[in-house]
């Protein structure tokens, strides 16, 4: 009961800024127009698989999703900076408790902004089927990693060293070694083979395998992410608890 206090508490701090809040929903709706009309313009013999839409718009779900750790870091951040922390150390909360009420909103982002994105999509030709319901799912859960890693900084760091290494710092990385802004296959290699290595690539992968009915195809990828979000929450709780612990001495 006292997390989804918490989590209410949270909800509504996020709601309080309506700029962030419609940025985070409305970002990858930009992009979603701004690269269709890039692949309207290039010629149909140029083309190739990078900007269809049916690859385009499970990248931009999960592109989407990389914001969470943006919110997730900045809230934490500023609570930690602020005596609001402090009031709450003395319940009986645990980390766990703390660390699920801040991650609980962000699910809830998440789903909207992935259904947003996905019924986008469906004006620009994608084809709107039940999968795309799991397809939800999916980059609901994917995002727990990304909300998982703004959790983490945001136990260590300023609100002004998270927006930098949750905001533009992760969006580049994620972007680039999922796929979303170039296709992995065509640059292969190295880098291809380190992508397949990182949770990112397998966040689209994921999506896009629910999208397109392809269950068998999910459980493969969706084993490389859980396994880097199950560690990098056992991070941001242990993080989380050495602050508890600090501030209480």
């Amino acid at each position: 009961m006292r997390m989804f206090l918490f989590a209410k508490r949270n909800t509504k701090e996020i709601l309080r800024d309506p700029i962030t809040f419609f940025f985070g929903l409305g970002f990858p709706i930009i992009l979603l127009v701004l690269l269709s009309i890039i692949n309207d313009a290039i010629p149909s013999e140029a083309r190739n698989t990078m900007f269809q839409i049916e690859n385009l718009a499970p990248g931009l779900a999960m592109f989407g999703s990389v914001f969470m750790a943006l919110f997730a870091g900045m809230l934490l951040s500023k609570d930690r900076t602020s005596s609001f922390l402090v009031r709450l150390f003395t319940s009986p909360m645990t980390a766990l408790d703390f660390i699920l009420g801040y991650t609980l909103p962000m699910l809830g982002m998440t789903i909207a902004q992935a259904t947003i994105t996905l019924l986008a999509a469906g004006a620009f030709g994608l084809e709107i089927r039940f999968t795309i319901l799991f397809a939800i799912v999916i980059t609901a859960m994917t995002s727990l990693l990304f909300v998982g890693i703004g959790l983490f900084f945001g136990s260590l760091m300023n609100d002004k060293a998270v927006s930098g290494i949750c905001g533009a710092l992760l969006t580049n990385v994620a972007g680039w070694l999922s796929g979303v802004f170039i296709p992995i296959d065509l640059i292969g290699g190295s880098f291809k083979k380190i992508t397949s290595i990182l949770p990112f690539y397998h966040s689209v992968e994921i999506i896009r395998s629910a999208l397109n009915g392809h269950f068998n195809h999910v459980l493969p990828h969706l084993s490389n992410v859980m396994i880097y979000t199950v560690v990098i929450f056992v991070f941001a709780i242990i993080a989380f608890q050495s602050n508890m612990s600090g501030r209480k001495a």
